[in-house]
């Protein structure tokens, strides 16, 4: 203020004494407490206006934050899990936040951006706390942010399923059946639900059911035709049943299927015999496979005896002999067509060797006493 002075002094001294001048005693002294705010106020105008401009900077970040917000949970609720999250956090649980929001433009590019820390607590603090089911419509219109509801559910229910491999068609159809009659079944091989049929058939025979049986034993000769038991049974039964043109269908399907059955061959010959059918043709297929089987020489040489091949007929009666040398009735067999070849001598010692040998009716003891008898002669 000193300066002040001094200048208010030097005006004073060079104006003069006149009477437009200004007397020393009417200037007064600045004093101390008069300042000049000018600065002050220009100062304070400006630290107003960068709080005012930083209010509305934060105050708009915070709007678009809230207003960001609830889509992103939207479209986070919306997402569906990754295929390939791992099977253990399948039994944990994650809550599933649902956003009730009023209808509103098409999110823009902002509205997509990641959440802020600041607005994702408060949405969590939002999800904790208990929501009704849908916002009012007065909230909706003043603008308030919406309310996020949050459900917890466990992480397997939005899981994807485990993919299971495909079954065949044959074991789809079986579990479908399965499902229609309320039994379970198990996948068996072919050859044993013939042998489970021809049980049940015989189970049907010992009841009485001979019809059922057949028909069980049919089935399990259609699921597996080289089940011999079924085709045995079947073939004795109807046999029994006096049905021999389904025993001689049946027998020609069991050698058909493997010659080697010496046993059903001599069967069907028998019966074709009775029919005029070309049992000898039979017995000659399957002769390969009868080896050592001497009732099938035997009965293979008394077919041949019917035909008249009697030089191959005694071959056969020998063979069978050699392996079963006490039957009287191949003796005879083999004396018969040793004498229809002429070869006499022989044919009378077979006939002897027929006489001594047990098992024989008293018809063929008389039979054979004239044969000796006629060619002792």
């Amino acid at each position: 203020m000193s300066l002040i002075n001094k200048m208010l002094q030097d005006l004073d001294a060079r104006g003069g004494a006149g009477d437009g001048a200004l007397r020393q005693q009417q200037l007064h002294a600045v004093g101390g407490q008069v300042r000049d705010k000018r600065p002050l106020v220009i100062a304070g105008s400006l630290a107003l206006a960068v709080v005012v401009a930083g209010a509305g900077w934060f105050g708009w970040q915070y709007w678009q934050s809230h207003r960001a917000a609830p889509p992103a949970v939207a479209q986070a609720a919306a997402t569906p899990p990754s295929p390939a999250a791992p099977p253990a956090a399948a039994s944990q649980p994650a809550a599933v936040k649902v956003a009730v929001m009023p209808p509103e433009p098409a999110a823009t590019p902002e509205a997509a951006a990641p959440v802020p820390r600041k607005a994702a607590a408060h949405a969590d603090v939002h999800a904790a706390a208990p929501a009704p089911a849908a916002a009012p419509a007065s909230a909706a219109s003043a603008g308030e942010p919406p309310v996020v509801a949050s459900v917890s559910t466990p992480r397997a229910a939005t899981a994807p399923a485990e993919r299971k491999p495909a079954r065949p068609a044959a074991a789809r159809g079986s579990d479908d059946a399965a499902g229609n009659s309320g039994t379970i079944t198990h996948d068996i091989s072919p050859k044993q639900m013939a042998e489970n049929t021809y049980r049940r058939g015989l189970v049907a025979l010992q009841e009485g059911r001979v019809n059922a049986a057949l028909a069980d034993f049919d089935r399990a000769l259609e699921i597996d035709p080289r089940n011999e038991a079924a085709r045995q049974t079947n073939i004795s039964l109807l046999l029994e049943q006096k049905r021999n043109e389904d025993a001689v269908r049946q027998l020609r399907l069991a050698l058909g299927i493997d010659p080697r059955q010496p046993g059903l061959a001599m069967v069907l010959a028998r019966l074709q015999l009775e029919k005029g059918g070309p049992a000898l043709e039979t017995l000659m297929t399957t002769l390969p496979y009868a080896g050592s089987s001497a009732e099938y020489q035997a009965f293979l040489a008394g077919v041949l005896q019917r035909e008249q091949r009697h030089t191959e007929a005694a071959d056969h009666y020998r063979e069978a002999l050699r392996l079963m040398p006490q039957n009287g009735v191949w003796w005879m067999g083999l004396g018969i067509s040793l004498q229809a070849d002429m070869h006499l001598p022989e044919a009378r010692e077979a006939y002897r060797r027929a006489r001594g040998a047990n098992g024989l009716s008293p018809e063929l003891q008389a039979f054979i006493d004239r044969k000796i008898e006629s060619l002792s002669r």
